[in-house]
């Protein structure tokens, strides 16, 4: 855990509504334009991973993108991409999944795990799980083995990180939010 997580929450933003009304989105927008913050967000995460047992970082489209390249970087291990449908070259797997808005298609170039692999998750967010399961569920299709799910934060009460529990997958995040919480 960052040595101050208050400052790292005080600046996720609520916006009530968005994208849709009776959903509280959470911005990371304004920890992104704090260098102090984002700086200890990837530090933190770094720190936690320095001597893990991963060989690859897996980053979820789009703002796991923002943590997942600055991570892959820093432990110097290769960057998985998993991307919304359409938006990879060559030859790809999917999964569709559901998410809190409906349903959506994940996809990753078929070369880019194999077997043996340990793999380490990267989003901004863990809602519902459904963006992390069906990247797991990828990795799995080609070999790879989930080391632990990321992300800054997590909205506990919508399930995500107790679905990927339950299949075995370990979770992380710097911060947590409950659901009237602002």
């Amino acid at each position: 855990m960052p040595s101050d997580p208050f400052s790292i929450k005080s600046l996720i933003r609520p916006v009530p509504d968005f994208p849709k009304p009776g959903v509280m989105f959470r911005d990371i927008t304004p920890l992104l334009q704090s260098p102090r913050a984002f700086r200890l967000v990837c530090d933190s995460l770094a720190q936690r991973y320095v001597e893990a047992d991963i060989s690859h970082v897996g980053a979820l489209d789009a703002r796991g993108f923002l943590l997942g390249s600055v991570l892959a970087y820093t432990l110097n291990k290769p960057l998985v991409l998993f991307r919304k449908a359409g938006k990879l070259p060559a030859q790809v797997l999917g999964e569709t999944y559901q998410t809190e808005y409906g349903s959506a298609q994940l996809e990753v170039q078929s070369d880019s795990l194999c077997e043996g692999d340990s793999l380490l998750l990267l989003d901004d967010l863990i809602a519902t799980g459904g963006t992390l399961l069906a990247a797991a569920r990828l990795a799995h299709r080609l070999g790879a083995r989930i080391h632990e799910a990321a992300a800054i934060v997590d909205l506990p009460e919508l399930g995500g990180s107790r679905r990927l529990e339950e299949i075995g997958i370990r979770t992380y995040s710097l911060c947590t939010f409950a659901l009237g919480e602002n």
